[in-house]
């Protein structure tokens, strides 16, 4: 099922804990049982759920930081990818927690419904062809994540090949290119990242409109505002961590 596969990613892309690093059994062995994805793809989030764990604790998330939290183009949060700084991602940010909501996952007020752990926390909680099918909607995004985590040898970029893997569709190769053309700084380059987090917010197409793209997302989210089929008036609780 996908629940168990999405609680596991889910847990991968948060910032490194002991807990985490405690169910570092639990999670490869869900891996292992996945037949959606390849045995090359298994191996890489074995190999991911090992370094995590076997890290020491300090460095593990110091490693995360770099990567996630002081690099724009790769944020954990979708809309950056989609709106950047736009008026837009206020509102999308407002349908894509209605839908979180109408489907019982409720948030705090500290939490942004696009994160992308807590995105897949909701997926977890779907029908198999609900969640495949919404995976597939920023699946250009997973796509071009991976790849700038290719670039930089980080084993993060596991999780990511895993999402495209797992999605109803695959990428359209000319959105994950746009992507690809926006800055790209290194962690360590505090002049480039300051430039990066300037930039305008990202476009998609031959126009540089990123409606096309957006617009996809945002009509799928509130498509999904209507019960989905086995899922009206559930009232899933929100896990604290991923578990079988």
């Amino acid at each position: 099922m996908i629940r168990n596969i999405s609680k596991v990613l889910s847990a991968l892309l948060i910032y490194p804990t002991v807990e985490i690093q405690n169910a570092a059994d639990e999670m490869r062995a869900i891996v292992e049982a996945e037949p959606r994805l390849s045995a090359a793809l298994r191996e890489a989030l074995t190999t991911l759920i090992g370094d995590i764990a076997e890290s020491d604790i300090y460095d593990a998330q110091e490693r995360y930081v770099l990567l996630f939290d002081r690099t724009r183009s790769l944020s954990l949060y979708l809309f950056e990818h989609v709106h950047g700084e736009s008026r837009d991602r206020g509102q999308a940010m407002v349908d894509l927690q209605e839908l979180y909501e109408r489907n019982g996952l409720h948030l705090s007020a500290k939490e942004l419904p696009d994160f992308i752990p807590l995105f897949l926390e909701f997926l977890a909680v779907q029908p198999e062809d609900e969640a495949s099918s919404l995976l597939a909607q920023p699946v250009h995004i997973f796509a071009a994540l991976a790849e700038r985590l290719a670039k930089r040898h980080s084993p993060y970029e596991a999780v990511f090949r895993a999402l495209v893997a797992l999605s109803a569709s695959a990428p359209k190769r000319d959105e994950v290119s746009a992507l690809l053309q926006e800055p790209d700084a290194d962690a360590t380059d505090l002049a480039a990242l300051d430039a990066a987090w300037e930039d305008q917010p990202v476009s998609f197409g031959a126009g540089g409109d990123s409606s096309g793209c957006k617009d996809e997302l945002i009509t799928r989210i509130r498509a999904g505002r209507r019960p989905a089929p086995g899922v009206a008036g559930a009232h899933p609780q929100r896990p604290a961590e991923p578990q079988a």
